[in-house]
């Protein structure tokens, strides 16, 4: 079976509808409830397969929103529109399977059956151990600069499926509404929609 057949089988989008379920959140640009979600697909799913398999399907553009931070300034946030966020998470839940075995044992950020308590417990662990120094860091703007370039031709090392590769980049360059304005991506991803989806994306690249 190839990876995309694998993504878009019955069984993982059946597991992907029910995690954005779970994970609420706003409508798209076209307004579809994640409540309305099951029942798109129930009536939709051969074509939009189809299309997908022929490289035929577009991503819609994600809205735009902000949000405020500690410092007074706002975050950008992307939000998908339902159907796309369904689709990215059957996408991360595959590519993980693939991943996860070449991940670090010391990585813990967006990862299953890991969290903040249990990178926590490690540093105390190292502490304990007679380590005395954490250091704390994060890349200024990094959503905003990813290379997508750079992150297709990381991925295609381990995902050998010209489908999946393309499907990505789709959703790389969808754009983005701002208050009306459709702004093309050619840098950079948004932060929103599925955090597996984007956030296993940028895990991929710190590990080569």
């Amino acid at each position: 079976m190839k990876l995309m057949e694998k993504i878009l089988s019955q069984e993982n989008l059946e597991m992907a509808i029910k995690k954005v379920r779970q994970n609420k959140g706003a409508p798209g640009i076209d307004k579809m409830t994640v409540q309305e979600v099951e029942y798109w697909f129930g009536q939709y799913r051969e074509e939009f397969i189809s299309k997908i398999m022929n490289k035929q399907y577009r991503p819609m553009p994600v809205k735009r929103v902000y949000i405020p931070k500690a410092n007074g300034k706002q975050r950008p946030l992307g939000i998908p529109i339902v159907v796309d966020r369904v689709i990215q998470q059957a996408i991360a839940q595959v590519l993980s399977t693939i991943y996860e075995p070449i991940f670090s044992e010391h990585s813990f950020g967006f990862r299953p059956k890991r969290s903040a308590h249990m990178a926590m417990e490690e540093v105390l662990n190292n502490l304990n151990e007679g380590y005395e120094w954490i250091i704390d860091l994060d890349i200024e703007k990094f959503f905003d600069t990813v290379n997508h370039d750079k992150l297709i031709s990381i991925l295609r090392e381990n995902v050998k499926d010209a489908v999946t590769l393309h499907l990505i980049r789709a959703y790389l360059r969808a754009g983005v509404l701002d208050n009306g304005l459709m702004k093309r991506t050619m840098v950079g991803t948004p932060q929103g929609g599925p955090k597996e989806f984007y956030q296993n994306m940028y895990s991929f690249i710190s590990i080569c």
